[in-house]
């Protein structure tokens, strides 16, 4: 006969040392007993913000007849003995538990003290505040929900733990209350931005996600294939085209909140898919949309902050009043020290760029070029809300022409804290003029530039119809929680931001 004890005696050691192991092994019990470790509906009558608010002025050491039904994850666990506490956190706030071997039966407390920080559980009892002052619910019974077989960590802490948070969100937001906060706050902007549209008479469309042509944008794309059609598509990078069709087709005011998708750098304020909104107003212009950019914004930092002055990165930011306004061409001057314009030379402009940090490439003409000097010596220093205007032609194909200066156009980007928020034209109705662009695009698409459009000819076709004078923009949802929540990285505010693969332990 083989003597077991020693290695029964460390097998026993090996599961308490493992505590995903030990909760495995009350699992097994559990199920042999012919209980069911993952329970079933739970009829709460109660949330706890509601009892807090409810039971604010019972004075200390008193109970009640009160019954409630709670429910929620166990977050701490304090054993005395014949009383037990535990922390009890819903979807609302957390609440003592309070549990007593009299109240429960010897069963039920012996159960009671065998749950772990984690588990979730529907109990029922009486309220009371006890001596200390702690509002509790006195346990009279309790059913288990759902086991957890993994232990929460205390903390997460450090730039060590950032891509666990990210790539883990679900502990994330168990263990860091402020990590729910902000996407609660994401709900209420995006809330907010919906109902400021609808209130100003706009209809909420949606459009195609699979694109035959890219357009709408100057981006590189994420391309698919589509096998019943044996054809080639594109995530869309912009709703525009498709937005600016229903102009033609009647509509006067659409707005469409959704994904995009771009083939791009991932950076503190860049994530391959990302949330915006795109609106469009038949007879409006970029007056029109600056009027309505400004108080989509304002009204979002009201539902998100209850202010329209924040703080951002250490940086004090006043969204109330008039926003500034200022041309590309003037920004870029006074940050380069010196004249950016049209009548520079081509070699002049480059030399600017190039002594301000930046690189030409030999298919930029002097709009771009101007683009370009503005991004590196202007950008960074527009802290408060400024509406950069008439941006050249050549970085903005689907922008109506200045009517005194073809070489610019009607367009304006929204500059917060030296970034982007919005980007806006009055739209190009002319479909003469919108074909020679889109050739354009595919003239630079064919000198390498891989962000130019392509030639969409139903959208040409649908111009040659009549498209009434309008205006348009696109608010990046994203950035715009990051202003309002103070977050630094765009990750801060997409629940599920993507990562690059998770290393295997081998």
């Amino acid at each position: 006969m083989t003597d077991t004890t020693n290695t029964d005696a460390v097998a026993s050691e090996e599961i308490e040392d493992d505590p995903i192991e030990v909760r495995r092994a009350k699992r097994e019990a559990l199920i042999a007993e012919g209980k069911n470790p993952y329970g079933h509906a739970f009829a709460y009558s109660h949330h706890v913000d509601e009892l807090d608010a409810k039971y604010a002025d019972l004075p200390d050491g008193e109970s009640t007849e009160d019954e409630v039904q709670i429910a929620g994850r166990v977050m701490a666990k304090r054993d005395q003995g014949k009383i037990v506490f535990l922390e009890l956190r819903d979807a609302t706030a957390d609440i003592q538990l309070f549990c007593r071997i009299n109240a429960l039966g010897d069963e039920a407390f012996a159960e009671i003290k065998d749950l772990d920080v984690g588990d979730w559980i529907g109990v029922q009892g009486t309220m009371i505040r006890t001596r200390r002052g702690q509002l509790s619910v006195a346990v009279t019974s309790f059913e288990l929900l759902s086991k957890s077989l993994r232990p929460l960590p205390e903390k997460f802490h450090g730039l060590a733990d950032k891509e666990t948070r990210y790539r883990q969100r679900y502990v994330d937001l168990v263990v860091n209350p402020e990590v729910r906060s902000t996407f609660v706050k994401r709900s209420k902007v995006v809330s907010a931005i919906r109902r400021y549209m609808e209130e100003h008479g706009y209809y909420e469309v949606e459009t195609p996600i699979l694109q035959p042509i890219l357009g709408g944008a100057n981006a590189r794309p994420f391309v698919t294939h589509h096998n019943a059609l044996d054809k080639d598509f594109y995530l869309r990078i912009a709703t525009e085209l498709h937005l600016k069709r229903l102009l033609v087709g009647g509509f006067e005011r659409v707005f469409e909140i959704g994904r995009l998708f771009r083939n791009e750098g991932m950076d503190l304020h860049h994530n391959p898919e990302f949330t915006t909104i795109e609106f469009y107003q038949a007879y409006s212009d970029l007056g029109g949309m600056m009027e309505l950019t400004q108080g989509v914004i304002q009204a979002a930092a009201l539902a998100a902050c209850g202010t329209q002055r924040i703080t951002y990165q250490g940086q004090d930011i006043d969204l109330g009043g008039t926003w500034r306004r200022a041309t590309m061409i003037e920004l870029a001057s006074d940050g380069a020290g010196e004249d950016v314009s049209f009548a520079r030379t081509r070699e002049e402009l480059v030399e600017i760029l190039e002594r301000n940090g930046g690189h030409a490439e030999a298919a930029w003409g002097k709009g771009k070029l101007i683009a370009e000097i503005f991004e590196a010596v202007a950008e960074e220093k527009l802290i408060q809300p400024t509406f950069v205007t008439e941006h050249p032609l050549e970085v903005s194909p689907l922008a109506k022409k200045k009517a005194d200066d073809p070489n610019l156009t009607e367009r304006f980007e929204l500059f917060i804290c030296g970034h982007e928020y919005a980007n806006a034209f009055s739209e190009l109705n002319d479909p003469v003029d919108q074909a020679e662009r889109f050739r354009a695009q595919v003239e630079a698409k064919n000198l390498g530039d891989d962000e130019a459009m392509g030639y969409d000819d139903d959208y040409v076709r649908a111009l040659e119809y009549g498209m009434p004078p309008a205006g348009g923009c696109g608010i990046g949802i994203d950035r715009l929680v990051m202003l309002l929540t103070d977050s630094a990285s765009i990750r801060d505010v997409l629940l599920f931001p993507h990562m690059r693969d998770e290393a295997k332990e081998r």
